[in-house]
C-alpha cells in the first residue's frame, strides 16, 4: 500500500510539477531524478545530461543556476543573489539590485558543506571541496578548498591519488566487476571488507 502512494505521489511531481515537497519527502527520489525535477520544474536555468543533485542541496536561486553534464551537487548551498543589498536599501534609501548567475561547467563535483557565492563560473573539471566558501571562478581542471576557496592542486593529481589508493583495496574486484554504481546485495560484503581494512586488528597491528 505504501509502495503504491509512493508511486502516484512521484507519477503526480513529475508529471504536473505539483507536490514536490511531497515527492522529496516521501519518495526520496536518488540525485538523478532529483536534477530531472529540479530541471523540468524546479526553476532551474538549465541542467545537462547525468547531473545529479543530493535532496540537501540549498538552492537559493534556481533561476541565477546552470548545470552542465555530469555536474554533482552534494548537500551544498548556491546562492544567486547578495541578502546584504535589502540592508543597504534600507539604509540609503538606494534601490540597488546585487543577483548573479552560478555557472556549473561539466564534469565537476561541489562537495558537502560548500557554500557557492553569485557571478561565479566553476569548472569544467574541477571539484569544489567540502566545505569551502567560493566567492571568485575556479579555473578549468583544479580543485579549490578553504574560505575563501583557494586551489589546492588539479584534477588530474586528484585522480592520480585516487587510483594509487584504490591499487591497495582488497576489494576492488568486487567494484570493478560491479553491475552499476550500487549493487544492494554487494553492499554488506564491501562494508565489512572496509573495515576489515581500516580498523581491523591486523591493520591496527600492522
Amino acid at each position: 500500500m505504501i509502495g503504491l502512494l509512493k508511486r502516484a505521489i512521484a507519477h503526480y511531481a513529475k508529471t504536473t510539477g505539483r507536490g514536490t515537497s511531497l515527492y522529496k519527502k516521501f519518495c526520496k527520489p536518488d540525485g538523478y531524478e532529483w536534477a530531472q525535477h529540479m530541471g523540468r520544474w524546479g526553476g532551474l536555468h538549465s541542467v545537462g545530461k547525468g547531473a545529479w543533485i543530493n535532496l540537501g542541496c540549498n538552492i537559493t536561486d534556481p533561476a541565477m543556476l546552470r548545470l552542465g553534464d555530469n555536474v554533482g551537487l552534494s548537500d551544498c548551498t548556491i546562492f544567486g543573489h547578495d541578502g546584504i543589498v535589502h540592508v543597504i536599501n534600507a539604509r540609503d534609501g538606494t534601490k540597488l539590485d546585487s543577483v548573479g548567475g552560478v555557472d556549473i561547467r561539466a564534469n565537476s563535483f561541489v562537495g558537502h558543506g560548500a557554500i557557492v557565492m553569485p557571478r561565479v563560473t566553476i569548472g569544467p573539471d574541477s571539484v569544489v571541496a567540502a566545505g569551502a566558501v567560493v566567492l571568485r571562478d575556479v579555473p578549468p581542471g583544479m580543485v579549490v578548498g578553504g574560505n575563501p576557496a583557494r586551489v589546492i592542486c588539479t584534477m588530474e593529481t586528484l585522480v592520480k591519488n585516487i587510483k594509487e589508493r584504490c591499487a591497495e583495496y582488497p576489494w576492488m574486484s568486487l567494484i570493478e566487476n560491479r553491475d552499476g554504481l550500487f549493487d544492494p546485495e554487494l553492499e554488506p560484503k564491501l562494508q565489512a571488507m572496509r573495515a576489515e581494512y581500516f580498523f581491523g586488528e591486523e591493520q591496527h597491528n600492522g
